[in-house]
């Protein structure tokens, strides 16, 4: 085998160790020394064969990378008030609170400098440049995404939005198999040649970046474009065959303290002779059931009204209003009189928030609002709507559809397309 066929082999193996590791990462929920090492080996391997890869595999690698990085801005840009309480979560782990203003900002500048780099990277727009914000960049989310799987000061950091779900640690192996990739064309990256002249360059770096923050506009003045979460329309909000509930029943011995637990009725409970040496001690239920949503609707007397709201058979609209003090009122006037005219026709039309009973009554007497309010906590209100206040219409469980305050229905144009068909 010759030199060059050897450099060949090396470099492929090299390159399938890292994707195949980066397939992997969905098994390793938690720290795996092995899998770390390896991931840390393979970056030792870029570095010390970075001359065995040839232009067509840094061209791969290039345009990999890119669809990577164009992915995760996408998923984050199409919702940026998810990225932004994501942010918030860092600002609030940091106690860096005073920085929570600017947490929608960062979030869109964010999303879109993911997504340009990564267009970037697949256009092969002056390499140099490219190759060297985009180490900066994961050098900080490296190092950022370690102090996460070490110490875990917010639960998940959302580098892929509501699409993709990680645990710390995978987000951090995510991160070394990124670092394994982008060293390989960041070394190569004197030996690029790039595609186009700098007039060309720049006016593809316009037409991507206005465009890509034209998107995220939108999807903040409406809902977002897709929807990820539990909530999107044409979901179903209950189980629709539940399994029956499991009870669990533990017994201890009366003369030697041991417990035992049973499934019921699967326990000797006719046993007269078995029952006079154990003593019922606590029972515990377990619900084998997929959980869709972590929803309790109460009132104010702390009385739970989930099913009988998201359950009813009729139409049944939600005015999501997780923050009073905070909710827009530019269509207030329309709320009140779509709210009287689903009286009118017995619609129910309830009002969700987190804020408190006072604030409830306040709110209610300010704006003349007849519907009834219930509360719930404010982060499952947050991931229901990208909206405050937003509308969801629900019938049998169903998510119908939903709005935001930017896009609210008039009553007539609800029953136009729903009741009247």
């Amino acid at each position: 085998m010759t030199d060059n066929n050897k450099s060949k082999l090396i470099s492929w193996i090299i390159i399938l160790l890292i994707l195949a590791s980066g397939y992997y990462i969905s098994v390793f929920e938690e720290l795996n020394l092995f899998f770390l090492c390896l991931l840390v080996a393979e970056i030792l391997l870029v570095i010390v064969y970075n001359r065995k890869f040839n232009i067509a595999q840094i061209t791969l690698i290039r345009i990999i990378l890119g669809f990577v990085f164009i992915f995760s801005g996408f998923v984050k840009g199409v919702d940026p008030i998810g990225t932004e309480y994501r942010i918030i979560d860092y600002f609030i782990a940091f106690e860096t609170d005073w920085a929570i203003p600017a947490a929608l900002p960062l979030s869109v500048i964010l999303n879109a400098t993911e997504f340009v780099l990564g267009a970037l990277l697949i256009f092969n727009v002056n390499i140099r440049l490219t190759s060297w914000l985009i180490m900066v960049m994961m050098a900080v989310f490296t190092v950022t995404t370690i102090n996460d799987a070490l110490y875990n000061p917010v639960k998940d950091c959302g580098c892929f939005g509501e699409a993709i779900i990680l645990t710390n640690w995978q987000t951090f192996y995510k991160n070394l198999v990124i670092d394994a990739l982008l060293i390989i064309v960041f070394i190569a990256r004197n030996r690029t040649i790039r595609w186009f002249g700098k007039a060309a360059e720049w006016l593809i770096l316009i037409i991507i970046g206005f465009g890509f923050l034209g998107f995220e506009i939108y999807n903040l003045r409406h809902l977002p474009a897709i929807d990820f979460r539990a909530w999107k329309a044409g979901n179903k909000m209950v189980n629709e065959n539940p399994l029956p509930l499991k009870y669990y029943l533990i017994y201890k011995n009366k003369k030697t303290g041991e417990e035992k637990e049973y499934l019921s009725p699967d326990y000797p409970y006719n046993d007269s002779v078995w029952m006079s040496k154990w003593e019922f001690v606590r029972q515990r239920v377990v619900d084998p059931n997929p959980k869709i949503h972590d929803l309790t609707i109460e009132d104010d007397n702390g009385n739970d009204y989930t099913s009988q709201i998201i359950e009813n058979r009729d139409y049944q609209f939600i005015l999501v209003a997780y923050n009073l003090s905070e909710t827009s009122l530019e269509k207030i006037t329309q709320i009140r009189d779509f709210i009287s005219q689903g009286i009118n026709e017995d619609i129910s039309f309830v009002v969700l928030t987190s804020s408190f009973a006072e604030e409830v009554m306040q709110f209610k007497q300010a704006n003349n609002l007849e519907a009834d309010f219930y509360f719930a906590d404010d982060i499952e209100l947050m991931t229901m709507i990208r909206s405050n206040p937003g509308l969801i219409l629900l019938k049998d469980a169903v998510v119908i559809e939903k709005w935001h305050y930017n896009d609210f229905p008039t009553f007539k144009e609800f029953h136009r397309k729903f009741v009247d068909n």
